[in-house]
């Protein structure tokens, strides 16, 4: 059988997709893909001028609306101005290992951005979403931990690489009781994940660290996938027929790179009980609660 590839992706005609995030790498693949499939595509961008730009790029009904994940007023704001349906919410956008940094609320850049934001943002938008939400994680959650004491790095030495870890772990943190609750309170949605494997994109452009400079400079020569490869996870995770829960990464050694299937997790991705906890957390800082859709 030939493996599953961007071509496989079925009709998306009448159906509503949002992408954060889709200006460039996987997140405009993402939305380039989904767009010639058929769907009413609205990607989000930081900067509203770039996004209509590279919105002229792509065919299809495409559209383009200003966000910040850094920033909870935006979220809430485009959250606010949403009407109608959204079948598939895909949490793309994110940092990656930046020096330190804080949003406008003040959380740590890369879990206030990675996290915090899309967790805002997929609470208020979700009693719209018909069919599922993919979030964006990382091979990296396998290095991660929860730091449910200073999660936001306040006072502890602040490591870019620990702190993308930390991040990439509470993205699949969410999405397991997301879909926890979603099964509790009867809901038809799915709350999935993917991620890219070893893909080149513009995402490690934010490190300032010069030996990864050079190791990203490196792996992208030597290892990586181009970042059309790297969207076909996400596209899987919103276009098959796969359970709730679900995580998706290439099928090649090491997860680095290949085709997209469904893979595992470490067991801190799996903790259920630490997944209650970052969500309950997630609430307080944000001042967003889960939708009473979806019960506690």
């Amino acid at each position: 059988m030939p493996k599953w590839n961007a071509s496989s992706l079925p009709s998306f005609a009448g159906r509503t997709v949002v992408v954060t995030g889709g200006t460039s790498g996987i997140g405009l693949v993402a939305a380039r893909e989904l767009a010639r499939a058929g769907a009413r595509t609205v990607f989000t961008a930081r900067d509203e001028e770039k996004g209509a730009r590279v919105a002229a790029t792509i065919d299809g009904d495409v559209e383009v609306r200003p966000l910040d994940l850094a920033d909870l007023a935006s979220v809430r704001a485009f959250a606010a101005a949403w009407e109608g349906d959204i079948d598939v919410l895909v949490n793309n956008a994110g940092v990656m290992m930046p020096p330190l940094g804080r949003t406008t609320d003040g959380f740590e850049l890369q879990v206030g951005t990675n996290h915090l934001g899309h967790f805002a943002l997929t609470n208020l938008l979700l009693d719209h979403v018909t069919d599922r939400v993919v979030t964006v994680a990382s091979n990296a959650h396998k290095g991660g931990h929860i730091d449910f004491a200073d999660l936001n790095w306040e006072s502890r030495s602040y490591s870019p690489t620990k702190a993308y870890y930390q991040s990439k772990l509470a993205n699949l943190l969410f999405t397991l009781e997301l879909e926890r609750r979603l099964r509790a309170g009867g809901s038809p949605v799915r709350a999935v994940a993917a991620h890219p494997g070893y893909a080149a994109t513009n995402l490690t452009a934010s490190t300032t660290n010069p030996v990864m400079q050079i190791a990203t400079k490196l792996g992208d020569r030597l290892i990586a996938q181009d970042d059309a490869a790297g969207a076909l996870p996400t596209l899987f995770a919103a276009a098959a027929e796969i359970p709730g829960g679900s995580y998706v990464g290439p099928d090649g050694p090491g997860e680095w790179r290949g085709a997209p299937v469904l893979v595992g997790r470490t067991h801190r991705a799996s903790d259920a009980e630490t997944a209650k906890r970052l969500w309950a957390l997630s609430e307080e800082l944000t001042g967003v609660a889960a939708p009473a859709s979806i019960p506690a």
